[in-house]
């Protein structure tokens, strides 16, 4: 089969075989040279050293647009996904990403795009630390006393406050 274009061909095979979305866009921006150009010798040769050029910037460009319209919700799935195909935990992997210099971002990447992608990333990277600091907790918290229900007795005026609670309560009560 022969593809229409390189784009094409880097979308349908190269980035097809990468799994998840931040890794295409690690994986793109690792293709980069210190001038912003693409070193892939595949593409080159296939296709001509300039329509690959033009092709790896202009995916590198809409993996980037992905990433930045993606709810960070789906990232967070992501940077699972794509930290394992990395061999690294998700945090390991959105540390790498989030301090890594220079950012994964094409060449001319549009106003604001790097510090849109540094926020989503740092964001990532703080969610999933609070979420690894959240699974060190009990399930149930406030821990539960035994044989007390953590909610309200069905006769509100019966309850009475936890120790140390109601005189605090008593001095902050405009009846007092």
């Amino acid at each position: 089969m022969t593809l229409a274009s390189a784009l094409e061909d880097i979308q349908q095979n190269t980035l097809a075989a990468v799994r998840g979305l931040l890794r295409k866009l690690e994986y793109l921006a690792q293709l980069q040279d210190n001038k912003g150009g693409y070193l892939h010798w595949g593409m080159s040769r296939v296709h001509g050293d300039s329509r690959a050029q033009q092709a790896l910037g202009q995916a590198h460009h809409s993996v980037l647009s992905r990433v930045l319209s993606t709810p960070l919700r789906s990232l967070l799935e992501d940077v699972e996904q794509s930290g394992e195909s990395a061999g690294l935990a998700p945090e390991a992997y959105a540390y790498r990403l989030a301090h890594r210099n220079p950012p994964m971002l094409p060449q001319h990447p549009g106003a604001g795009s790097e510090a849109h992608l540094k926020s989503v990333l740092h964001a990532l990277l703080s969610l999933l630390k609070a979420r690894n600091r959240d699974a060190s907790l009990p399930t149930s918290w406030p821990p539960r006393q035994p044989g007390r229900s953590l909610l309200p007795p069905a006769d509100s005026a019966k309850y009475e406050a936890p120790p140390g609670r109601a005189d605090a309560e008593s001095a902050r009560s405009p009846h007092h």
